[in-house]
Formats: C-alpha cells, sequence, structure tokens
C-alpha cells in the first residue's frame, strides 16, 4: 500500500506510476490527500479502478493553487503521459463529412475524413441528412460537380442547376459569392443567409431586376424547407452541448449532441471502460481539443471548478446547466433516447415489448411459430428463436406436418407447439419467456390447447394476425392494438416476418425434392 501520509491537503493533481516507472494514471483532486487515500481504504471499487490500484507502485503528485488550475493540469499531464487507465476516447464511429474544395472554382464533395485539403463541414450523423443538404446547396448555388473543367456545357448546365465556369459567362468574384452562401448553409447558420437573401431580392425588386429577385425567392424557398426538416430546431443565439451517458457492466456510454444556434449539427458517440469521475475526466479530454460551447447541458451536477477549467479554455463564461424541466430537459431526454437506441436497442425491445404486454420480465427468450403450404401441399411448420433481441439461429426449428391432412392451420400449429414442448420437457430444457404464434384468435386457442396438454398452461403466449396487425392474448376477448410506430410492434414484426422467412425457405425445399424426384 501506498504511503499517503506525507501528501498535502491542497488542490492538484496526482500520478499513479506501476512498478517500471511508467505513469498509468493522472487524476485531479480538491484535496490530495484524501483524494489518494480513497484508492487505497474504498473496498467497493470498479474492476477498473481495482486493476489500477493493483499496479500503482508509487504516486507524484503536482500543487495547484485553485481547483480550476488542478483541471488544466490535468488535462496537459494526461495529453502528455497518454497513461493507460485514463479513458482512451475513441469514437464509437464515424461519419461523412462534406468538403468544399480549393480550387479556382471550389465543388462540394463527399469526404470520410476531414483533412488540411480543403474545407469541411459535419461531420453528418445521417446519410440522408446529408445528401439533402448536399444536393440542395449544390442546386440553390448551382455549384460545379465535375472534377476537371469540361471543354462545353454538361446537362447540368442545361438544366439550369450549375453557372457552368467552364463557360467563362460567370466570374470567379461572382462563383465566389455563391460559394460563401452555400459555406453558410453548411455551417447551419440559415437563418443569416435567409436574412441576407430576402434583403438582396428586395433591392433588386425595387429596382426592378424582376428575374434576379424571382431566382432568389425560389433559393429562399429551398433553404427554408431545408431548415424546417432539421432534426431539432429551436430559436438560440448561442451553441450548446448536450451529454448523456449510462455505465453498465464496468462500461460507460455515453453520447454527445452538438447543437449550433438551435440546429443539431452533430452526434458523436463513445464507449470506455467505466471508472470514478469519469464524466469529468471526459469532459475534460473531450474539450482539451476543441473549443467548449456556451452552455453545456448535462443530466447531473459536477465540480464546480469544472465549469472554471472549460471558460478558461473558451476565454469567456460556459454555463453548465442540469435542467429539471422544459426545453432542455427535451433535448437532454432526446439525448438519452439516441443512448438508449445507439447501444441498448436490443434490449430496449425485450423491455419495450414486455411492458406492452404486461408480463412481469422482459422477455429475453422468444419463440415464434408460423405454417407454410402451396395449396396444401408439403405442409411445414417453423419455428424461430430470438435471444436478447436478436435472432439465435442455433435455437431455429423445422418441422414436417405429420397429423394433419390438407388444409388445417389450426391443427397444424397445434402439432408443431405440441412437439416443440414436449421435446423440451423430455430433455428438461427451459421454455421460452414468450411464445408468438403467426395468426389469429383461432390459432392461439390451438397453441393453447397444446401447451394445456402438457401442462404449461401458464406459458406466456400471444397470436398476431397479418391483416390488421392486431395482437391476440389469451385473456382478453379483444384484440390489442399497439402504436404502429412503437418498438415493441416493430419487435413483434421482426419476429413474425423471420419466422414467415424460415418457413417458406423450408416449404420451396421440399417441393424442389419433390420434383427433382
Amino acid at each position: 500500500m501506498i504511503d499517503t501520509a506525507g501528501l498535502p491537503e491542497n488542490p492538484g493533481c496526482y500520478l499513479y506510476s506501476d512498478a517500471d516507472g511508467r505513469i498509468i494514471y493522472v487524476g485531479k483532486a480538491k484535496n490530495l490527500k484524501k483524494r489518494v487515500s480513497s484508492y487505497f481504504t474504498k473496498k467497493d471499487h470498479d474492476p477498473k479502478t481495482r486493476s489500477l490500484v493493483a499496479h500503482i507502485a508509487s504516486v507524484d503528485f503536482v500543487v495547484t493553487g485553485t481547483e480550476t488550475e488542478a483541471f488544466l493540469l490535468e488535462n496537459t499531464l494526461i495529453k502528455k503521459h497518454q497513461p493507460k487507465y485514463n479513458i482512451d476516447l475513441k469514437d464509437a464511429k464515424r461519419y461523412a463529412w462534406i468538403e468544399l474544395t480549393r480550387e479556382e472554382f471550389p465543388r462540394l464533395v463527399i469526404a470520410r475524413r476531414a483533412t488540411d485539403d480543403g474545407t469541411f463541414f459535419g461531420p453528418f450523423v445521417s446519410a440522408a441528412e446529408r445528401d439533402r443538404v448536399l444536393a440542395v446547396a449544390k442546386k440553390v448555388f448551382h455549384l460545379r460537380t465535375c472534377k476537371k473543367l469540361p471543354k462545353r456545357p454538361c446537362l447540368r448546365r442545361h438544366m439550369q442547376s450549375c453557372s457552368a465556369p467552364c463557360t467563362g459567362k460567370v466570374s470567379p468574384a461572382e462563383y465566389d459569392e455563391n460559394v460563401k452562401k452555400a459555406a453558410l448553409l453548411l455551417k447551419g447558420k440559415s437563418t443569416e443567409l435567409l436574412d441576407e437573401l430576402r434583403h438582396e431580392m428586395a433591392e433588386r425588386a425595387s429596382r426592378e431586376e424582376y428575374e434576379r429577385a424571382l431566382v432568389l425567392r425560389n433559393e429562399i424557398n429551398a433553404i427554408g424547407h431545408l431548415a424546417d426538416r432539421q432534426h431539432v430546431e429551436r430559436r438560440r443565439e448561442y451553441d450548446q452541448d448536450v451529454i448523456a451517458y449510462q455505465v453498465t457492466d464496468g462500461k460507460a456510454y455515453l453520447t454527445v449532441f452538438n447543437v449550433e444556434r438551435g440546429t443539431l449539427a452533430n452526434k458523436e458517440e463513445f464507449t470506455f471502460e467505466a471508472g470514478e469521475d469519469i464524466l469529468e475526466e471526459f469532459l475534460v479530454q473531450y474539450y482539451s481539443d476543441r473549443e467548449p460551447p456556451n452552455e453545456l447541458i448535462l443530466g447531473h451536477e459536477t465540480d464546480p471548478a469544472l465549469a472554471g477549467f472549460l471558460s478558461e479554455k473558451k476565454g469567456r463564461q460556459v454555463e453548465i446547466v442540469v435542467p429539471q424541466r422544459g426545453e432542455k430537459r427535451q433535448l437532454l431526454d432526446l439525448a438519452r433516447k439516441n443512448l438508449e437506441i445507439a447501444f441498448f436497442r436490443d434490449t430496449l425491445k425485450s423491455a419495450e415489448l414486455g411492458a406492452a404486454l404486461g408480463l412481469p420480465h422482459p422477455p429475453a427468450v422468444i419463440e415464434c411459430f408460423d405454417i407454410s403450404h402451396l395449396s396444401g401441399t408439403a405442409m411445414v411448420g417453423s419455428m424461430v428463436q430470438f435471444r436478447d433481441g436478436r435472432p439465435d439461429k442455433s435455437g431455429y426449428r423445422r418441422f414436417k406436418i405429420k397429423t394433419v391432412e390438407g388444409i388445417d392451420d389450426f391443427a397444424s400449429i397445434a402439432e408443431v407447439v405440441k412437439r416443440r414442448y414436449t421435446r423440451l420437457i423430455d430433455e428438461h430444457a427451459p421454455f421460452p419467456d414468450l411464445v408468438i404464434i403467426d395468426g389469429g384468435k383461432g390459432q392461439l386457442s390451438a397453441a393453447q390447447e397444446s401447451l394445456a396438454a402438457l401442462g404449461a398452461s401458464a406459458q406466456p403466449v400471444i397470436a398476431i394476425a397479418k391483416r390488421e396487425e392486431e395482437i391476440y392474448t389469451p385473456h382478453n376477448a379483444l384484440p390489442l392494438r399497439l402504436d404502429k410506430k412503437s418498438i415493441a410492434l416493430r419487435y413483434v414484426h421482426e419476429i413474425r416476418d423471420e419466422a414467415h422467412r424460415f418457413a417458406i425457405t423450408y416449404n420451396r425445399l421440399l417441393r424442389k425434392k419433390k420434383v427433382i424426384t
């Protein structure tokens, strides 16, 4: 154990080194002695911190005058030493950028990473949104798309979607003016751009230049329509970052929303080993190489010195807000929702379905049955298994119908359900958390009779009818109608469609074998 008796009770930074003298962790503290001692006196550390403590051979420290100075010093030391146990910020995925090239007549192109070769806008989370912005910018401001200027006008010139600098009919100055307007749009400053265009349109109209005023009006309408389609739009004259995170099984999952003047401009997702003070440590590293926003929206309070650190980085006041209600709370909830979808979509599907059906716990294992035939021939049954929100193909089963003559979906469902769960009983294997039958009330009743005959009448089972997408449950006379956009119903559709695909595939296989024979 490290001797902490000689440590001061001042603010500052502490540096842990391993037996080889390598710095493995850098931290900051309001009281160095208390903070360092806590590593060796607490018994309930998370796995990452327990591993860190096991490798600490020595501790060094640097006293600072204030907590804000400690934040600044910690940032510098982490960047310098790259300690093993400080979080390694690696973006969970890369998004595409839009590049404005450095040419006499610049082009707008899609780029996978930002370099020093041009001006970059983004990254864009949604490819569809990126393509929509790019298309509007090219069309409205008539920017060229060709890699090399051709010797004669192309089709885009004849369609009046390119100013065709290849013809010499547009001067570099006029083309550059359009480039500047496109840059404003790509920066998310559509309000400024619209104000500028409206002012120019009014001037042109007053000088009776009606043709040019009409062109400007069309540009204003196109840009206004694009602005209306932004995912999140609110009236703000300053930038905000919204951060939500969750710790699960020793991992931290974090989402950052960058909101520029009321418009969601970017979303970033991170995952790293969880430890103590992960949010503050993340913020220090995240803003070490980028300018902090005017306002930071978080889910809980942080060390007051953090605001001082961010303000020092920005050169002006940065406000940290923990909203309880209102617009900012809605933004934070939206970030949390995106976090759940990005990292916990599969478990979220089970949770939503369990809640919609009133089950005592989310159905982790679900089995779904379907019957397939062609005019009564090659009658087969299929069963697919989903585990923790994903298909588990090792659990798929297919059945040749043995006891049913002709077309009888009810009897066929009864047979395959009985065969499946008789097998599980014989093998002493656990039943699924939920059984889904592709069909209506009749198919559900047939499945219930088979389960009851096996002594498993308590087994949760539902049926989904194709036509109205209604869900039938055993103890309700009327079907259950879920919101068509709900995660729960979409999950049921996903499972049902997979069972249907698997059944049809088996049916076709049997018919093919019969034809060959």
